[in-house]
């Protein structure tokens, strides 16, 4: 509601597997009302049958984060969510993520790119993948003091590649 009085801009909500089914099915009608377009990770990870009701009864999507780790995930993560987050250095990198990006789109999933702390090279791999997916969070490099390449920024909100080869960088540090 506080965000509300001072942007009408779109924006999600990420739980981090922070509610109980109770609070999900409260809070989840209240945030779409408020134009909330998502929530992420509503319930633990291990909460695989009340994720199950939630699923059949949120009316906004549902992106399954710490519940997607790796290949094997996506196909359980398609019967509790509407779509995942894939982050790179939780995967093992851009193969194993490309796998999962395809592997989501066979079962209908929307597909977001995440991140956590990555510096420049890791938000540059990131942004490789971009244009395969329907959301993209890769704003790791802000919460950093100091990179260790240069070469791929934030300009106005949205990641920029360099026309550099490869992934567009030049490593500072090594």
């Amino acid at each position: 509601e506080a965000l509300r009085q001072h942007s009408d801009a779109p924006f999600v909500v990420d739980a981090n597997g922070g509610w109980s089914l109770a609070e999900a099915q409260h809070k989840i009608p209240q945030l779409q009302a408020l134009g909330v377009q998502w929530i992420e990770q509503p319930l633990p990870k291990d909460a695989v049958e009340d994720m199950r009701v939630l699923k059949s009864t949120s009316p906004l999507p549902l992106i399954a984060d710490e519940s997607c780790v790796y290949e094997k995930d996506v196909a359980t993560c398609a019967e509790l969510f509407h779509g995942i987050n894939i982050k790179l250095t939780k995967c093992s990198g851009i193969t194993p993520a490309r796998r999962m990006i395809q592997e989501a789109r066979n079962r209908g999933l929307h597909v977001m790119l995440g991140c956590m702390n990555e510096a420049g090279i890791g938000s540059a791999a990131i942004a490789q993948l971009a244009p395969l997916v329907d959301w993209q969070d890769n704003d790791g490099t802000l919460l950093l003091a100091g990179d260790n390449s240069t070469g791929f920024s934030i300009v106005d909100g949205k990641p920029v590649l360099h026309e550099a080869p490869g992934l567009g960088i030049h490593p500072t540090v090594f």
